[in-house]
């Protein structure tokens, strides 16, 4: 059974630090993508935005790294190897990325403006982790 789970998320102050953990079960990251996306609370009617993007090749390793210009030079997404899990280490972090964070089994995200896609015939998505940046 496929799965996407996030953990990590809390109350963060404004310039802080936070790292989310997305942990897969089910399939193996070697020759896939994940996503990060986030939405901010109580805009359930808005599209997630796409924030980040890890890719793998069919070896497991980093294929590329690819983030939104709203996080970029801030957050660093990475992969444990030993494990299946992603991580997004999110700096400096401001009001404004107060949201709800998801790992997918995709990316669908622009980067400058060039648009990144990756689809391997899974769509899978965890529940969420809220990150709240206030002091």
């Amino acid at each position: 059974q496929v799965q996407l789970v996030e953990s990590g998320g809390g109350l963060v102050q404004p310039g802080g630090s936070r790292t989310l953990t997305c942990e897969a079960s089910g399939f193996t990251l070697d020759g896939v993508a994940i996503g990060w996306f986030r939405q901010a609370p109580g805009e359930d009617g808005e599209e997630r935005e796409g924030i980040s993007c890890i890719s793998f090749n069919a070896g497991g390793r980093v294929r590329e790294t690819r983030y939104a210009d709203s996080v970029k030079d801030r957050f660093t997404v990475s992969r444990d190897n030993a494990k299946n899990v992603v991580y997004l280490q999110m700096n400096n972090l401001k009001p404004e990325d107060t949201a709800i964070y998801y790992c997918a089994t995709k990316c669908a995200m622009y980067a400058g403006t060039t648009y990144v896609s990756h689809y391997y015939g899974m769509d899978y998505w965890g529940d969420g982790a809220l990150v709240t940046v206030s002091s």
